[in-house]
């Protein structure tokens, strides 16, 4: 754009403005049109590159924390874990997405802001553009691969996940969904071994989490009760606000036979957090089985 700074938007928003009042509006309506068109592509570049500019002001202050003599620099990274749900919930961070001259961080942006938003859809055709400008990027493509994968596109998903691992052999988020579609599409032996790579990587924690979750789930879909316990009670270790967990693991105990074991997961689930869709459903389970009846098979 020509100008990308607040001030001249606003300038050209009040001119445009001005226009529309005025009487002779009508006879250059389709001109104002493309106007008014461009100065919405002129903001939504202008958001994309503030938010740009606001990650790598965070990023400065991770490193001031990393220079000698900040002993708050250890304490801060050791942030407490979001709550996943069955299908990877996109992680709460908006990725740094880096500065081009062609426009594929806009898409990106736009991307990463409608997978939050839930609008799959969206999300997917903005980042096929971020690719069409800027082929083979490995942020994009995860990116698209999340999108798909939310939208149960899987084998989409999974071609956009494994050329990420084509290039990043240790992207252990890339690995774990890629697990997790497997799951999905009940190829337990690869899920299993893609999962178990992402908990010997060890290199990012959220996968890590996911990792041991995900295999939970995978044993208990086999009815290898005993194996899916033990995920599940590795996966409260490692991240406690996953109330999903203890859903799955009461699931685990009660299909093993440990029914009141099972009990007391749904009540821990619910005590953990009451407001949370997964400590109200641990909630209505305990009810459900009170009352004579069973949990479901399927999550």
């Amino acid at each position: 754009m020509a100008d990308g700074s607040t001030a001249a938007l606003r300038a050209r928003h009040s001119e445009l403005a001005a226009r529309l009042g005025a009487p002779g509006a009508a006879g250059e309506r389709d001109a104002l049109k493309a106007e008014i068109i461009t100065l919405i592509k002129s903001v939504d570049q202008e958001l994309a590159e503030l938010s740009l500019l606001r990650e790598e002001v965070k990023a400065l202050a991770e490193r001031w924390k990393s220079v000698a003599g900040s002993p708050a620099a250890a304490p801060a990274r050791a942030a407490s874990t979001g709550v996943p749900s069955s299908a990877p919930e996109f992680a709460g961070e908006r990725p740094v997405v880096r500065a081009d001259h062609i426009g594929a961080s806009t898409f990106m942006e736009k991307g990463w802001s409608r997978i939050s938003l839930g609008d799959y859809e969206g999300a997917e055709a903005a980042l096929v553009r971020a690719l069409e400008l800027s082929p083979n990027d490995p942020q994009a493509e995860s990116l698209l691969g999340w999108a798909q994968m939310l939208r149960e596109r899987y084998d989409d998903a999974l071609l956009n996940f494994q050329k990420v691992l084509m290039r990043e052999p240790a992207n252990a988020l890339a690995r774990i969904n890629v697990g997790y579609i497997c799951l999905k599409k009940r190829i337990f032996g690869e899920a299993i071994e893609h999962l178990s790579k992402a908990i010997r990587l060890d290199n990012d924690r959220k996968a890590t989490l996911y990792a041991h979750f995900y295999l939970g789930l995978v044993y208990l879909e086999r009815e290898m009760y005993e194996d899916a316990q033990n995920f599940f009670t590795k996966t409260l270790a490692l991240g406690p606000n996953l109330i999903e967990a203890h859903y799955e693991l009461g699931r685990a105990l009660w299909f093993g036979g440990e029914r009141e074991r099972a009990k007391q997961a749904w009540r821990d689930g619910f005590a953990a957090n009451k407001f949370n869709p997964w400590g109200k459903r641990c909630a209505e389970m305990l009810t459900t089985v009170e009352g004579g009846g069973q949990p479901p098979r399927a999550s």
